[in-house]
Order: C-alpha cells, then structure tokens, then sequence
C-alpha cells in the first residue's frame, strides 16, 4: 500500500505508550523531530505502568552513589553464563554502550529520573559476574498532581501494590504499616502515609503518591506532555503503510474511522507484546489453557503482526516464550478472575513450601519466578502447583492476596481462593493429594528449618533467596517451620508478566526481515522486539532497562536519518 492523502504527518509515529515508546518519542523529540504517540487503549502507560519498575542498567552512573561498582567484563561474563549460546553479542554491546547513557540522557531532558539499589542480587547469584546490587534502578516516587487533569488518564497499577484501596506501597511502606504499633519511626512514617491518602481520596479516586512502575510511566508521560508530544488514545493501528518497500506511515482507526497517518523518517513499535492473546499463546506457551498474563488485556500482538505483513520476522530461538510468573486466581462473584503475581512477598519467606499435586516439593520456593514456572513447566504434575503454609506464616507474611496481619484469612475461604484445615493431613484431602507425601515434605522443611539447610532444593542457599527472606529470622532468613494450626494453601498457575518472543531487531533497534536486512523506516522496541536476554531472566529489571535503552536507541537511529536526508536533500 502506498501513501495517499495523509491526515496527519510526523517524522515519527510511535504505537504504543510504555516505556519503549515513550522512550524513542521523547528521544527523537529532543532530537528535534516532530513525535506523535497513539495507543490502543484509554490509558497511557502500558504493562509499565503495571510493572514494578525495577530497570537493569549495568554500568549506571548512579551506582557509585550507592557503594557500588561494575564493569564490563563482569557483566559480559555473568550474561555469558545465564544467556550461553543464545546471547547475541551486538544486542547485548548495544544495551550495555547505551543504558548507561539512556539513564544520563533522561535525567538531563526529561522528569525521568532513577536511585540505584544498594543492596539487590542478580538473580543468579552464585555465577560468575552476578552483582549484588547497584544494576537495578528504579524510579523516583512521583506526585500524580503533576500531571492535573491527565492524571486520569494514566493506567492504574495492579490491585496488589496498593492498600486500603488506592495507596500505593513498596516494601518499605508495608514493612513500617505491618510493624506501625511496634516502633515510633515505623508509626510515624505510616501515619504519615495514611493521612496524605487521606487528603488526596478527598480530591482523586486514588492516592497521589505514585510508586514503581506507575511512577515510571507518570514520569515519561509527564516528560512527554513538558515536550508537547500529541499521545492519543483509544486509536487502534492497522497495517503499515509502503513505498518501495518503505515504512511512510500507518493506518489508525479512531473511532470507526480510517486515517493514513504519514511517517516522514520511520515507525516505532511498542505494543506490549502478545501476552493477552489467547490463540497466539497456544502457539508459543506451554499450558496455555490454564496460563494467564498480569499484562494488560490490550496486549494481543497487533504490532508484530503489522510487522510480519510488512515483511519482518519473529526470533525463534528462544529459550522460552514469555517471563514467567506463578499466578493465583481468585474468581468474584461476576466470574471475572482477580490475579496475584507470587513474584517476591510469600515464598521466600521462612514456613512455606511449593508441592505439586502429588504432595511433592519440586523446586526451590525461593528462586527467581522465572524459574519457578520453569520447574512447573518441567513437572506434568506441578500444573497447578500449591503453595502451603501454617496460621503463624499466614498472619506475620500474608500469602498472595491475602495480606499480612490486616486481612482475615475468612473471605478469601469463602471464596475459595484460600484452601484450609485443623491438620496438614485433612489439608492433603482438600487439595486432593498423598497425605503420606504432604507429611514427609513438611517434616523436611521443620527439619530445614531447624539446621538451616535445605537438602533437597537449596532455599535459602544463594544470596538472592536470602536477600528476600525475612533478615530477622535465624538461623535462615528462608527455612521455618509448618506447624501451628489451621494450616493454608494457594493454588498457583504457570503465567507471565510479559512476552519475551518477539521481532528480530538489530543493534540499531530496526526490524530485521527474512533476509536479516532491515525493514527500511521500520522499528521496535519493548516487548514487540524479541528479549535481548531471548527468554532468560537473569536480574530484576531486565524488561525494562532494555526497553528503554532500545527506545533510547530507536530515537538516536531516527535523529540521524533525518539529518542524512536533510543532508541529501540539501546536495541534491
């Protein structure tokens, strides 16, 4: 298709608006090129704005501030052990050459600004190379009021990083809510929490405070706003549009009516993936019946599929499909299901064991949720899985989402989402499994418990089980015992938090066709873009951190074609 009668022209149409797209909007913007955004659904933000927006920046500036060191080597030598065969070193060169300056760049042109963690181990701890902290950064807590009336505009973050109905948290506001009677700093610091909520239910359906991953979207979207980039919503992309073989532009529906958006130097693709389509998950996923994804439902593919009618081409070499994540479901009333992701509140801590439906543990409760599901995409027998724990467990660390010491465990019984008994064999009977086996897994652990060490799966042996134990219990932070009365269960489901497969790109964020030449004016970025840790998931932030970075990289390559054709032009 060849363009005709545009209604609207830019030098560069981005779809989508999570931190990739937002990222090459606000790069090519402050490039001087002229930016639209549009996004499917009504909410700007994407699955970041859901997201717990930790950003995996190896070599970040911000990591000195905070006693940390990195190197190059150190980095290449740890993703050369968890990646193997699959890593690609000009991705990988890439990332590692421009996260760092992603991060510079937002700090000096956009509100988008980060704090390195001092203390979070890579996921792989004990390999060579793994840092223990100062990669992962995350974003800087934002006042939604910044952003007035387009406050509301912004997509809500998942249920479970709020309380008391709209208050956003992280782990250190619920540590200082759970403990607010035991210590004046912790009262005070929730005291001080609980009346800004307060003020703000007076005026906003939510707490203005934002935190995590919302935090990153309002920060970019506010940056977006401050550059006057046009972001419209509720505008669903079609096919691209071509010129010998070019990308000039994009169809759009806006609102039942058809536009040719034109393209002067190129298209970015930010979709989001294909996380929420159910037939494309059939396609890739194991399990697919029973997976479900905490990204947004707006996530169905369109961007690689636009992409592969115009001649791209998706990778098919990745080690898995998807980032996975243990997901419990809660069905309301309506049949609509609540989803809790069991990414790093409950099993890590002391008193809690993960058996398959045979009463058997199968894997380290502690590890990375990546790796959980893949020890329940190994076990035919772990699909679902349950994760069990005693009443003492239940009311100190919550589980799922039943939060700690606030929530009675009676509704979520109720409503069956919540499995429970007086004792551990009647339990086994609920849940339908060996009783005999439910006993011998429990008795492991209370004997775990009791040295320190986990025989059979190692948890609590690595630097990141520990890092997310609880640090006050001894002699391990992730070994206690099962065994006061009533005794719970979740059930859990293989999921995810993200697509990992998607189109090939190359080190200049282009999509790459069958040729492995680029599809000229075209590309992606995000989780349309295929994981450059192809379906690995080796620190916190490794969703993000690229994201950005090769929207960062997507922005630079669409600045300096520009300029060559101004450049062309001008000889000519």
């Amino acid at each position: 298709m060849t363009m005709t009668n545009p209604a609207e022209t830019y030098d560069v149409v981005v779809i989508g608006s999570g931190a990739g797209g937002l990222s090459a909007a606000l790069t090519a913007a402050v490039s001087g090129l002229s930016v639209a955004v549009f996004e499917k659904s009504e909410f700007v933000g994407g699955s970041t704005a859901v997201s717990g927006g930790a950003v995996w920046i190896p070599g970040n500036r911000l990591m000195e501030g905070v006693g940390c060191h990195d190197s190059r080597a150190a980095v290449r030598a740890y993703l050369a052990a968890t990646l193997g065969k699959r890593l690609k070193t000009d991705i990988i060169e890439a990332f590692l050459e421009n996260g760092p300056e992603m991060v510079d760049f937002m700090a000096a042109n956009t509100q988008v600004k980060f704090a390195a963690r001092s203390l979070s181990p890579d996921y792989q701890s004990e390999v060579t190379g793994a840092a223990m902290g100062g990669r992962t950064i995350d974003p800087l807590p934002f006042d939604a009021r910044l952003l007035g009336r387009n406050f509301n505009k912004l997509r809500p973050p998942l249920r479970s990083f709020m309380v008391l109905g709209g208050m956003m948290v992280n782990t250190k506001d619920i540590k200082a809510l759970l403990n607010a009677f035991s210590s004046v700093s912790d009262f005070a610091h929730s005291t001080r929490l609980v009346l800004k909520y307060a003020i703000d239910r007076l005026r906003h359906r939510r707490g203005t405070r934002l935190l995590l991953g919302n935090a990153l979207a309002a920060r970019l979207y506010r940056s977006a706003l401050d550059r006057n980039i046009p972001i419209l919503t509720g505008v669903t992309a079609g096919d691209l549009v071509l010129d010998n073989g070019k990308v000039v532009g994009v169809n759009v529906d806006v609102q039942g009516q058809v536009r040719i958006i034109a393209a002067r130097v190129g298209v970015v693709l930010a979709t989001g993936g294909f996380p929420a389509n159910v037939s494309e998950r059939a396609n890739f996923m194991p399990n697919a019946d029973n997976h479900r994804t905490m990204a947004p439902a707006d996530n169905v593919g369109e961007g690689i599929s636009m992409a592969l009618r115009a001649g791209a081409r998706m990778e098919v070499g990745n080690k898995g499909a998807a980032l996975w994540a243990p997901i419990s479901r809660l069905t309301m009333p309506d049949g609509k299901e609540r989803l809790c992701p069991h990414l790093i509140i409950d099993r890590q801590k002391p008193g809690l064991i993960a058996v398959d439906q045979k009463g058997k543990r199968f894997v380290n409760e502690a590890t990375a949720y990546h790796e959980f599901v893949e020890a329940m995409h190994g076990n035919p027998d772990a699909v679902p899985a349950f994760l069990i724990c005693d009443a003492v467990f239940l009311r100190r660390y919550g589980l799922g989402l039943v939060r700690a010491k606030y929530d009675s465990p009676r509704p979520f019984v109720r409503a069956g989402y919540l499995l429970t008994a007086q004792t551990l064999g009647a339990l086994a009977d609920v849940l339908g499994i060996d009783r005999n086996n439910l006993a011998e897994a429990v008795a492991g652990m209370n004997e775990a418990a009791d040295t320190g060490v986990d025989l059979v799966f190692g948890k609590g042996s690595t630097r990141y089980n520990q890092y997310l134990g609880d640090p006050d219990h001894k002699p391990n932070p992730c070994l206690g015992p099962i065994s006061t009365a009533p005794f719970y269960a979740v059930k859990v489901w293989p999921g995810d938090i993200g697509t990992a497969t998607g189109l090939v790109v190359d080190d200049h964020a282009r999509v790459l066709n069958g040729a492995n030449q680029p599809v000229d004016g075209l590309f992606a970025c995000g989780n349309d873009m295929n994981s450059i840790m192809a379906g690995s998931y080796p620190a916190a932030g490794i969703t993000l951190g690229p994201a950005l970075t090769f929207g960062y990289i997507a922005g630079r390559t669409l600045a300096q074609a520009a300029t060559s054709e101004k450049r062309q032009a001008i000889n000519s």
